[in-house]
C-alpha cells in the first residue's frame, strides 16, 4: 500500500495506523543485523527455539562499532522522512505542472462513459505514475536497508513484492476515488463529511482482510503448534490469563528470514481474523520467556482497545483534514486549476491537488499522531510486564533484555535526536522502554498494577 493512497483514504490511514500497533514494530523496524549471512538466517530461523543464556540487563547499550552503526542509521532514517516529505510534495506538484491527470481522465473518459469504468482506468494509471516517480526513494531505501544488513531480499524480490502492493493500490484506489467522486458531484458541500463516513468501514473491512489475503501474499505463514509447540503452550497461558480468545490454531510462524533479519511478533486481525503471529527470525534470537512479553504487549493493545481507539482518534483527526481540505480546495482550484487542467473539484484529476493538500496536513499533524502512538505503545509495554508477571520470573529484567536484543538486532539508536523522537517515533525510544521494564515494580511495592489486577 503505497504511502500516497494511504493519505488520500484519510480515514483508511486511521486503519494504517491501528495496523502498526497491532503489529507492535519498534520504531527500527526492518533494520535487522548487519553482520548476519543469508544462509546463517536461514539455517538459524528453520532450527527450534534456541534458549541463548541473557545477561542481567542495566541499560540499552551496543558496543562501539554496533553504537555507529545504529546512531549513523539514525541519522539517515531522520534526515530520509524529511526528504522523503519534501519528495512527494514534488512528485505531486511535477504531477500537476505536467497535466498527468487531465491526460489519464481524458483516456478514461474516451475509453468509457460510466462513472465506475472511468475510476477503474484513471485510478491505476494516476498512482502508477505517482509511484513510478516515487520508486527512486524505494529503492534508495532498500539500498540502505541491505547497506546495514537490514535487508536479505533479493533485487528480483523486492522488485516482485513492488508488483504486488501496486496491484493492492489499483484495487483500492478504484473503489475509493469511485466513492470519492461519486459523493463529491452528488453533495458538493458535504463531500468530505460522506467520504469520511464512507472511508471508515471500508478501512476496517480492510483491516479485517489484511491478515487473511495481504500478508500471505508477501510470507509464508504455518502454525505455530507445528514449528514450535512449547512456544505456543507458553503462549496460550499467556493469552488466557489475558482473557482473550485466540486458540493455537490462531498463532502462526511467518517466514520472514528470506527477506528481513528484524525480530518481531504481533496480533492482528479483528474478529475471525485475529490472530498472533511470530516471525521465524524472532524464534531464533529470543527465548521463549522473551517472546511470551513481547507478544503480550501486542496482546496489550487488544485487551485496552487501543486499535479502536486508535481508529477513533485518527478517524477524528480526518475528520478535521478533509473539512480542511473542503475549506481550501476552492482557493486553490481558483488559483491554479486552469493551468493545471483541472475543470473543477468534481473532475477527476483534481485528485493531486487533494493529495497534495493532505499530504501538507499529515505531515504538520504528525507529531501529534505519533505523540497519541506513543503513549499507546507505552501502555501496551505496561500490559506486557504485568500480564507475563509471574508466568515468567522477573517479568522487568525479561522485558530489558527482549528489548536489548530488539535493539541489537534491528539497530535502534541508542542516543536518538530528540526532535526526531518529536517528529517520527511512532513508538518510545529504545533506551526508554529499557529503563521502563527495569524501574516499573508495583508488587514490591505492594501496590496494584494497573490493568491485570
Amino acid at each position: 500500500m503505497t504511502p500516497c493512497l494511504l493519505r488520500f483514504i484519510g480515514i483508511a490511514l486511521a486503519l494504517s495506523m491501528a495496523l502498526s500497533f497491532a503489529a507492535g514494530r519498534s520504531r527500527a523496524t526492518l533494520v535487522p543485523n548487519s553482520l548476519q549471512q543469508p544462509d546463517t538466517v536461514a539455517q538459524a530461523a528453520a532450527a527450534p527455539t534456541s534458549q541463548p543464556a541473557q545477561e542481567k540487563v542495566t541499560a540499552y547499550t551496543l558496543p562501539p562499532d554496533l553504537y555507529r552503526k545504529a546512531h549513523n542509521l539514525g541519522k539517515i532514517a531522520f534526515w530520509g522522512q524529511l526528504g522523503g516529505f519534501l519528495y512527494s510534495m514534488i512528485a505531486l506538484f511535477l504531477l500537476l505542472k505536467w497535466n498527468v491527470a487531465p491526460k489519464i481522465r481524458d483516456w478514461a473518459e474516451k475509453a468509457a462513459s460510466a462513472r465506475f469504468l472511468q475510476a477503474l482506468i484513471f485510478a491505476p494509471l494516476f498512482f502508477l505514475a505517482f509511484d513510478a516517480l516515487s520508486l527512486p526513494t524505494g529503492i534508495f531505501r532498500e539500498w540502505v536497508l541491505r547497506k546495514y544488513g537490514l535487508s536479505i531480499q533479493g533485487w528480483g524480490s523486492w522488485f516482485w513484492d513492488w508488483t504486488k502492493g501496486e496491484f493492492i493500490t489499483f484495487v483500492a484506489a478504484t473503489i475509493l476515488v469511485w466513492v470519492l467522486y461519486s459523493v463529491i458531484r452528488k453533495s458538493p458541500r458535504r463531500w468530505w463529511f460522506y467520504f469520511w463516513a464512507a472511508a471508515l468501514p471500508l478501512g476496517i473491512f480492510f483491516f479485517f482482510l489484511t491478515p487473511i489475503v495481504i500478508d500471505p501474499m508477501f510470507y509464508k505463514f504455518e502454525p505455530l503448534a507445528q514449528k514450535d509447540p512449547p512456544l505456543t503452550a507458553s503462549l496460550e497461558r499467556m493469552v488466557q490469563r489475558a482473557g482473550e480468545n485466540i486458540p493455537p490454531e490462531r498463532m502462526f510462524w511467518m517466514g520472514a528470514g528470506e527477506k528481513l533479519t528484524a525480530l518481531n511478533a504481533y496480533v492482528t486481525g479483528i474478529g475471525a481474523s485475529k490472530r498472533v503471529v511470530v516471525w521465524d527470525t524472532t524464534i531464533a534470537k529470543m527465548t521463549t520467556p522473551q517472546i511470551v512479553l513481547v507478544v503480550g504487549h501486542e496482546m496489550g493493545h487488544y485487551v485496552l482497545q487501543h486499535i479502536w481507539k486508535g481508529i477513533a482518534f485518527f478517524g477524528a483527526l480526518f475528520f478535521i483534514f478533509f473539512y480542511l481540505v473542503f475549506r481550501s480546495i476552492g482557493w486553490v482550484l481558483a488559483h491554479w486549476g486552469e493551468n493545471w487542467g483541472i475543470r473543477g473539484l468534481d473532475d477527476l484529476a483534481s485528485l493531486p491537488a487533494l493529495l497534495l493538500l493532505l499530504t501538507i496536513l499529515f505531515f504538520v499533524t504528525n507529531p501529534i499522531a505519533n505523540g497519541f502512538s506513543r503513549y499507546l505503545e507505552h501502555q501496551a509495554d505496561e500490559y506486557g510486564l504485568e500480564v507475563t508477571h509471574g508466568l515468567t520470573p522477573d517479568s522487568g529484567q525479561i522485558g530489558a533484555q527482549a528489548f536489548q536484543v530488539l535493539g541489537e538486532v534491528d539497530l535502534a539508536d541508542p542516543d536518538p535526536n530528540p526532535v526526531d523522537i518529536f517528529l517520527f517515533y511512532d513508538h518510545p525510544a529504545i533506551p526508554d522502554r529499557v529503563r521502563f521494564c527495569l524501574t516499573y515494580d508495583p508488587w514490591s511495592r505492594g501496590e496494584q498494577p494497573e490493568f491485570v489486577k
